[in-house]
């Protein structure tokens, strides 16, 4: 329905807290925005554990009382999931949870397995069965073949043979592994609420729990929590980080901490650097919301020039909807956001959006706000051209369906019919992120550039990896 780079996962772990699961629920509700078709929580009240799963949102999934009189325990980890290959089939939701020869383990992932096809490929020569068409059911055969004796050496045994983006939570009948894959593409995070330490996807979830954040989980680490308290190890070959820059641009919430940056302020540098860099005589300046807000903001501060609600959003769209066939043109933009004539009438108007992935909806919103009366529409763009695809957990399309990755800026314009088009410079991104405070200074910028910092088949390269 609406042309934009899907969110990839979000995770959620606590331990040591006699409202796990009830705390994980609500951090799901927290990292909902990273993935809308399925969710799962698994807690464990020492001895075993138990999981409630399901496709839709955390609030369809979660509406009913008696599912948390099945989830006991003090620990408990949870998972927002958005789905590629492995379709939205229930069996794919997490955390994955399985029996083994050791006991029970349950996993939630966020990120990508490169080689996970290839992998695949050798366990099931070996005998393995797999009972989803998850890369992260992988990590589960690899972690169940490993003679390794403690449960760190094993979940690192198997995380030394998978080549990727991985942001993982396990959990087993005593002990939460929280993991972080040595480049740090994803986010992960590290709190402690009342004695019990929770990890997250965002900092935005500890908020709303009213836990402290503490700090990211660093690239490559590894943390063990049981009743004794919690380890660090830093298992994996150390290499440089090289964190996924596109959440700064619009996957993480505004109002999160991630890469030791908060979002919102490096997000409203990306709309004055925009300004800088694409200046234009224009009335006034407007967002595509919500995730182009910020960005606005900042453009119309650096610019001089008033910002205004041309675009409202209808906050109320579910993911499915009777399209009617004829009688509606551009109905999945129009259910979605609506212009605001008195605004836009006779205006030289700015538009400032995050991304263009195929230029289609571009397209029809540069439309809609000519019909409302605008006198000009110059499109600006807080992000380079996206011209490859990502695969270290980023749902893009193949790199012939990127609109930039076979036509000009100029061309892309005369399509969306814009009478200009600015995208901010790949320097400009990179300046603009470390501007605000004294995070990495190398990003996994690769959707813009091609340059991948974690080979993969080559016979995958025009073709999207499943997410989980």
């Amino acid at each position: 329905m609406f042309d934009k780079l899907h969110e990839e996962c979000g995770v959620f772990g606590i331990y040591g807290h006699p409202e796990a699961a009830n705390l994980t629920y609500l951090g799901l509700y927290a990292l909902q925005h990273r993935g809308q078709e399925g969710c799962g929580i698994v807690s464990s009240d020492g001895f075993r554990l138990n999981a409630h799963r399901g496709a839709g949102l955390v609030s369809d999934v979660f509406r009913f009382d008696e599912v948390f009189e099945r989830l006991p325990g003090s620990a408990a980890i949870g998972h927002v999931r958005y789905s590629t290959a492995g379709g939205t089939d229930i069996k794919n939701c997490q955390p994955i949870m399985v029996d083994y020869s050791r006991g029970s383990i349950a996993v939630a992932h966020n990120g990508n397995l490169v080689n996970a096809g290839e992998l695949r490929e050798r366990l099931e020569k070996k005998g393995s069965i797999f009972s989803t068409t998850s890369d992260t059911e992988t990590i589960v055969h690899l972690i169940a073949r490993s003679q390794a004796e403690s449960l760190s050496e094993r979940i690192s045994d198997a995380l030394k043979r998978v080549r990727g983006a991985y942001s993982l939570v396990f959990l087993t009948e005593t002990r939460m592994v929280a993991a972080r894959d040595p480049y740090g593409f994803r986010p992960l995070s590290l709190g402690k609420l009342d004695g019990a330490y929770v990890v997250a996807s965002e900092s935005c979830a500890f908020d709303l729990i009213e836990a402290e954040f503490i700090r990211e989980i660093e690239p490559g680490e590894m943390i063990i929590v049981n009743k004794k308290g919690m380890k660090s190890y830093f298992p994996f070959r150390k290499v440089e980080p090289t964190p996924c820059i596109f959440e700064y641009i619009y996957f993480a919430r505004p109002d999160s901490r991630i890469f030791d940056r908060m979002v919102y302020p490096v997000r409203k540098e990306l709309g004055h650097q925009l300004a800088r860099e694409h200046a234009v005589d224009a009335d006034l300046v407007i967002a595509v919301p919500d995730s182009g807000v910020p960005a606005a903001m900042g453009y119309a501060e650096e610019a001089g020039l008033p910002l205004e609600l041309g675009l409202i959003r209808n906050h109320y769209v579910g993911r499915t909807f009777i399209e009617p066939q004829q009688s509606i043109r551009h109905f999945g933009v129009k259910i979605k956001l609506n212009p605001v004539r008195e605004v836009l009438a006779g205006k030289r108007v700015v538009v400032v959006d995050d991304s263009i992935v195929r230029g289609t909806t571009s397209r029809k919103i540069v439309k809609m706000i000519r019909d409302a009366g605008a006198k000009e529409v110059h499109l600006r763009i807080s992000s380079p051209p996206t011209s490859y695809p990502c695969f270290y957990g980023i749902d893009t399309p193949s790199r012939k369906e990127l609109i930039s990755a076979s036509h000009t800026i100029e061309e892309i314009a005369t399509y969306v019919t814009a009478d200009s088009l600015g995208y901010l410079s790949l320097e400009g991104l990179i300046s603009s992120v470390k501007k605000h405070g004294d995070g990495p200074g190398h990003f996994c910028e690769s959707c813009f550039s091609g340059k991948y910092p974690v080979k993969f088949p080559r016979i995958k390269t025009d073709k999207q990896m499943g997410l989980f």
